[in-house]
């Protein structure tokens, strides 16, 4: 097989014209930085994961890439075409990644809660009144849409207008994606519900097949892509973060963050991403295989 893509946690090989083998690595990354630390089982878990989610939506009749499972970390799916350059999609091209990441949040949390603080987003634009000031981990009277880029070398937000032209979309298949969001989140909250988890927000890639046809992409509803929080310490007013959020807020703590930041916004060399100490990576490691069997509801051999 033929390594066409090494990414910042997957390895993707071509397998033939028409399918692809995904390997999960036990890398992790945040902030765009790949931290110099592997994480036990990792990739096993959101390989797992993944397979998970793909079956559950074929089940509810939503088309996906995914072929089947060869090992612990590695997955087969159908292979489309990535087209970085958008002037070559329209709304009649077919079998391509859609280049844009598709993100539903459901509580007040993350960047979003950052971006309200710092003014770039207003409480009526996430449906409460003005004078309301949104606290982390209220929960949004409606579900907030937003969407970036996915090809470029640093994502960026995009509008409606913007989001139809990059990606060949008409207004039709654009409320199609996203009822088709809301659709499997709904699903994941319900399923994770039963054992404890509450579904916070999570992001979404998708793909038209040869006959322009939607099908869901790459990985999701896992600790990386996706935010959880145990619902009964939420009912306490705790906002228990079991997900890759948990190694994000590390690095806020550490510092490591405010440097990171400090140094884009003056363009100045950005620091290195320090390695996690070994107590942290055991927690980190933990975290991922016991969200495994809580996200999925089965066990880890």
């Amino acid at each position: 097989m033929k390594l066409i893509r090494k990414g910042k946690v997957k390895e993707v090989y071509e397998v033939s014209e028409t399918e692809l083998e995904f390997l999960f690595t036990d890398q992790i990354s945040v902030f765009d930085k790949v931290i110099p630390s592997l994480v036990p089982r990792k990739g096993e878990t959101l390989c797992k994961t993944s397979a998970h989610w793909f079956k559950v939506c074929e089940d509810m009749g939503i088309s996906t890439h995914f072929i089947g499972l060869e090992g612990d970390n590695k997955m087969r799916v159908k292979k489309v075409d990535v087209i970085p350059n958008y002037s070559l999609l329209s709304t009649s091209s077919s079998n391509y990644l859609i280049p844009l990441e598709l993100i539903a949040r459901y509580y007040v949390a993350g960047s979003l809660h950052d971006r309200i603080e710092e003014g770039k987003i207003k409480p009526s634009d996430l449906g409460f009144s003005n004078e309301h000031r949104p606290k982390y981990g209220e929960l949004l009277p409606d579900p907030f849409f937003e969407h970036t880029t996915k090809l470029e070398k640093v994502d960026r937000p995009v509008d409606f207008e913007e989001a139809l032209r990059i990606a060949g979309l008409s207004r039709w298949d654009y409320e199609e994606l996203k009822e088709a969001v809301f659709k499997i989140d709904a699903k994941i909250n319900e399923d994770v519900k039963k054992r404890g988890l509450i579904h916070v927000d999570g992001k979404k890639e998708f793909a038209f097949n040869a006959r322009r046809e939607l099908m869901i992409v790459d990985t999701f509803g896992t600790a990386d892509e996706d935010r959880f929080w145990d619902a009964k310490k939420y009912e306490d007013g705790q906002c228990i973060e079991l997900s890759k959020e948990f190694v994000r807020q590390y690095y806020r703590k550490t510092g490591y963050y405010s440097d990171l930041v400090a140094a884009r916004s003056k363009a100045r060399v950005e620091p290195d991403i320090p390695a996690l100490p070994e107590d942290v990576l055991n927690q980190v490691s933990e975290l991922y295989m016991n969200l495994f069997e809580r996200i999925t509801g089965e066990e880890l051999d």
